[in-house]
């Protein structure tokens, strides 16, 4: 792997506090790949032979069965995926596909979990990232099952709305269709939903958004922090 990436994966909590010797071991085992946008990179149900890193682009997670198909998550660099798998040895329980042109690391499992078996520090890092996987993953469930689609579909927007620095302009950082599918609904009901929040100050202009009534919006979502609040 090139030396100029090391340094990208090594600031990412799951490596920052391992032995340096059992990192710079992962990093020599570790391939880099360039991949074109939508290229699909694993499908569920195959043995999961790599733990993946994207250091530049994104990554959707999804899963498909009976003719329908579902966006998971959606991620960004620089972060890893399918961390369970690799450690449990088991197969993906998710595809993963590139929405842009992306950058990945991929480090064969194998050698994850001899280093994991070596290294305290890493190992307490791997049960704090599988943890925080699993609140997501209530959160996510709590979001889908306690709301509404216009009540997911605002909460959203206004997580967006802080992550780009709480101004009243900002940008989706996903396709619409990925959005519907992430938030569990159709293309379809995304728009009448986007159309409904013209009345509490949502304009929408392709991926651009602006909120011009702050409070009514929020009166209509109102956030809560065991859903909405990423860093809990």
């Amino acid at each position: 792997m090139p030396e100029l990436d090391a340094p990208n994966i090594r600031q990412l909590e799951l490596f920052k506090e391992m032995d340096g010797t059992h990192f710079d071991a992962l990093m020599r085992a570790s391939y880099v790949q360039n991949f074109p946008p939508q290229l699909e990179l694993i499908s569920e149900g195959d043995p999961s032979d790599f733990l993946h890193v994207v250091v530049s682009g994104c990554v959707e997670l999804f899963s498909s069965w009976n003719g329908r198909e579902s966006t998971l998550a959606v991620i960004r660099p620089v972060s890893t995926f399918i961390l369970a798998a690799s450690i449990r040895n088991g197969p993906y329980l998710m595809s993963a596909r590139t929405l842009e042109k992306s950058r990945i690391i991929l480090i064969p499992s194998q050698d994850v979990q001899a280093v994991f078996d070596k290294d305290p520090k890493f190992a307490r890092a791997i049960v704090e990232e599988l943890a925080q996987v699993c609140r997501n993953a209530t959160k996510h469930t709590k979001d889908l099952k306690l709301r509404t689609a216009l009540e997911r579909l605002a909460n959203y927007l206004l997580t967006q709305q802080k992550q780009a620095g709480n101004g009243s302009n900002f940008s989706i950082p996903i396709e619409k269709r990925h959005l519907a599918s992430l938030l569990g609904m159709t293309p379809e009901n995304l728009s009448r939903a986007l159309k409904k929040l013209r009345a509490y100050g949502v304009l929408v202009d392709g991926q651009i958004i602006a909120i011009s009534k702050q409070e009514e919006l929020e009166r209509l979502a109102k956030p809560n922090r065991l859903i909405d609040d990423a860093s809990l």
